[in-house]
C-alpha cells in the first residue's frame, strides 16, 4: 500500500488579517507546516494553530522563512550564512516552545516560499539551514524538493522529499517560478489526478510533457489559495480512493 502524508501552510495570517481556514484545513492534513513570525504568523496565531493541531493529532512542523513580511516570504534575499543559521534557529526555536506548551512539539522543519527555492540550488544557503537545524535538534526531519542540494549538505539529518500537487514543475524537477504563467495549476480535477499520480506512481508531468521521478514521502496542498479546503478534502478522498494511506512522515 502506498504511504504519503499531507501537509499545508497554516498560521499565514498577521494580527488582525487572516489568511486560509486553519481549522478547517487541520481536520484534512497530517501534517501542518506552521508560519513562525518571519514570513506570517504571530505568537497568538501559532499558539491557536498548535493548539488546533495537538486536539486533531495533526503533526507540527516549523515553517522557516527569510525575514520578509512585507513580501510574505517570497523574496529571494542574500543573507550572510551566519545570520541566516541565527534566524533560522530562532523561529524553530521559538514554534517549538509555543507547541509544547500546548502540549505538543515541532517534528520536522520546512523552509517556505523564496528559501526553500533557494536552498534547493545555493549549497551555501542550504548548509546554513542546515546547520541551524543540527543545532537545535538533528534528529528534525527537512522538508525539500527531491533532487535538491540540501541532499549534499545535510551530514548527519534526515531529509525528506516532498511534492505539490498545484504547482508546475519545470523539466529539470523544479517548481515553476509563480511569476510565470501557469507555475500554479487550478483546475480542481487536474489537481487531484496529479496527486494521485504522484502518490502512486510517483511522477508527475513538467510543462513540456516529460515525465519525472519524484517519489516523495509528503503531499503539500496550498492553504492560501480559493477553494483551498475543498481541494484538500478531494485530494484526500481520491487518494484513499486509490489504496493509498494518508498518515504523517515524522
Amino acid at each position: 500500500m502506498a504511504v504519503i502524508d499531507i501537509n499545508a501552510d497554516l498560521g499565514e495570517g498577521f494580527g488582525i488579517w487572516t489568511l486560509g481556514d486553519d481549522p478547517a484545513l487541520l481536520d484534512v492534513v497530517t501534517s501542518a507546516n506552521v508560519a513562525c513570525g518571519f514570513h506570517a504568523g504571530d505568537p497568538l496565531i501559532m499558539r491557536q494553530v498548535c493548539a488546533g493541531a495537538v486536539a486533531r493529532g495533526v503533526t507540527i512542523g516549523a515553517q522557516v522563512s527569510y525575514r520578509d513580511l512585507a513580501g510574505f516570504g517570497r523574496r529571494e534575499m542574500d543573507v550572510a550564512a551566519p545570520e541566516l543559521t541565527a534566524e533560522v534557529l530562532y523561529q524553530l526555536a521559538a514554534l517549538d516552545g509555543i507547541a509544547r506548551a500546548e502540549g505538543g512539539r515541532v517534528a520536522y522543519v520546512k523552509p517556505h516560499g523564496a528559501l526553500y527555492n533557494r536552498i534547493a540550488r545555493d549549497p551555501v544557503q542550504a548548509r546554513a539551514v542546515t546547520e541551524a537545524v543540527r543545532a537545535y535538534d538533528s534528529a528534525l526531519p527537512l522538508l525539500t524538493l527531491p533532487g535538491s542540494v540540501v541532499y549534499e549538505v545535510a551530514e548527519g539529518l534526515t531529509v525528506v522529499a516532498e511534492c505539490f500537487a498545484d504547482r508546475a514543475y519545470t523539466p529539470a524537477g523544479a517548481l515553476v517560478p509563480r511569476r510565470e504563467p501557469g507555475a500554479v495549476v487550478h483546475d480542481p480535477e487536474t489537481v487531484v489526478e496529479r496527486a494521485v499520480r504522484m502518490a502512486v506512481e510517483g511522477t508527475v508531468v513538467a510543462v513540456d510533457g516529460s515525465e519525472i521521478a519524484l517519489n516523495a514521502r509528503s503531499l503539500c496542498v496550498h492553504g492560501d489559495t480559493a477553494g483551498a479546503v475543498e481541494l484538500a478534502r478531494a485530494v484526500r478522498s481520491a487518494l484513499h480512493e486509490a489504496g493509498v494511506k494518508t498518515e504523517p512522515f515524522a
